[in-house]
C-alpha cells in the first residue's frame, strides 16, 4: 500500500533509544488517518543499532531502513531518507526523543489545513546547559539577520513537508546541505508549531560543540554572502588605518623625532594587525572555496551498504548503492 505519511529518523549509535522510539512512534502511526512508513537511516553506527533496525523491520512491515557504508553525517542521513520516502506528507525527527513523536499529530493537522511545511519551533529546552542555550539563541538570531532568506529562529529539522516540497529538495544539487535553510529557501506555505524540547532519552549527545559549530558555519556560508562583505570591509578599514599610520609616521619622523610612538613597537603592532586581517579574510574566503571544491568533485553524497523495505522502488528502478546530488534514485 502506498503510504500517506513517511517518518524519517536518522540513527547513529542509538541502541539505547530505539526501543522507546519505536514504541512511541507505533502509537502515533496507529493514530494517523492513513498508511505510514517509518524510514530509519543508519548513519554508520558502530553499536547494535543496525541489527535492531533489522529486527524492527522483520516485526513490522511499516519499518524500512537504509544503512550507510560509513558515517556521512546527520544532514546527509536526512537527505537519504528524503530520496527514498514514498509518502505524501514527510516527517523528519531525531532518534534521541528530544523531538516528541506525539507532536506529529499536530503537524499533520496543519498539513491537512493546506500548509505545505509545518515546522516545530522550540520555546524551551529542558536540561541543556546555559552555554548551549546561549549559543543557540545567538546563532539563530544572527543567521536570520545575515541570511538571504528568512530562516525561522529556534527551529531544527523536526518538521512535516508536503510531497512537492520534498521533490523540490531532492532536485537541489548542492552537497553541503543545511536542510532547515533549504526548506525556508523553497518557500511554499509554512507555519510553526511551538513545543518544548525534551532532554535526551538515553545515551550520549551526538551533536557535540564541534559538530554544532560546523553545522552553524555551513548554514551561514550556504545562505549568506555577508562574511565575504565583512572581510572586504575589514580590508578597507585596514587600508585606511595603514594610510593614517603612514601619515603619522612621516609626521613623527620629520616633526617629532623623539616621539615614543615610533620605533619597533609601532612596527610590530602594525605587522600583527595586518597579518590578522589577512588571515581572517583568507579564512572566510577558504570556507567558500572549500564548498566550491566539494561541489565540483561531483562525488556521491552517500554510499549505501544495505537497503530493506523499499521493494516497490527496487523493483521499478533497482536498489541504488549511491546517490549523486544531481539525480534522484
Amino acid at each position: 500500500m502506498q503510504p500517506t505519511y513517511s517518518f524519517i529518523v536518522p540513527v547513529f549509535n542509538e541502541e539505547a533509544t530505539l526501543p522507546e522510539l519505536y514504541r512511541r512512534l507505533s502509537v502515533v502511526m496507529d493514530s494517523m488517518d492513513g498508511a505510514v512508513e517509518l524510514v530509519l537511516v543508519d548513519d554508520g553506527s558502530s553499536d547494535r543499532s543496525l541489527a535492531m533496525m533489522r529486527e524492527l523491520h522483520d516485526r513490522d512491515h511499516r519499518v524500512c531502513y537504509l544503512s550507510f557504508a560509513r558515517n556521512f553525517g546527520h544532514q546527509i542521513a536526512v537527505t537519504a531518507g528524503l530520496n527514498f520516502v514514498r509518502g505524501q506528507a514527510i516527517v523528519v525527527l531525531d532518534a534521541d526523543l528530544q523531538d516528541p513523536p506525539e507532536l506529529i499529530l499536530d503537524l499533520a493537522d496543519e498539513w491537512r489545513r493546506g500548509y505545505e511545511v509545518v515546522y516545530a519551533q522550540r520555546v524551551q529546552r529542558h536540561r541543556e546547559g546555559w552555554f548551549k542555550r546561549l549559543t543557540a539563541y545567538v546563532f539563530y538570531r544572527l543567521l536570520r539577520q545575515l541570511a538571504d532568506v528568512d530562516i525561522p529562529t529556534d527551529t531544527g529539522d523536526f518538521c512535516l513537508m508536503d510531497r512537492r516540497v520534498v521533490d523540490a529538495l531532492n532536485a537541489m544539487p548542492e552537497r553541503n546541505r543545511y536542510i532547515r535553510g533549504l526548506r525556508s529557501w523553497l518557500g511554499f506555505r509554512q507555519i510553526a508549531i511551538p513545543f518544548e524540547r525534551d532532554a535526551r532519552f538515553a545515551g550520549e549527545v551526538k551533536y557535540t560543540f564541534r559538530k554544532s559549530l560546523s553545522l552553524a558555519i555551513d548554514g551561514l556560508v550556504s545562505f549568506s554572502k555577508v562574511p565575504l562583505r565583512i572581510s572586504t570591509y575589514v580590508g578597507l578599514f585596514a587600508a585606511v588605518m595603514a594610510i593614517v599610520m603612514a601619515a603619522l609616521v612621516l609626521y613623527w619622523r620629520f616633526f617629532s623625532p623623539v616621539s615614543p610612538l615610533t620605533g619597533y613597537a609601532t612596527i610590530a603592532v602594525a605587522i600583527f594587525f595586518l597579518g590578522a586581517v589577512q588571515l581572517f579574510s583568507i579564512g572566510i574566503l577558504g570556507e567558500y572555496i572549500g564548498r566550491i571544491y566539494e561541489e565540483v568533485k561531483n562525488r556521491p553524497v552517500y554510499i549505501l551498504r544495505e537497503v530493506n523495505g523499499f521493494e516497490p522502488v527496487a523493483a521499478r528502478q533497482g536498489v541504488p548503492t549511491s546517490w549523486n546530488a544531481s539525480a534522484r534514485p
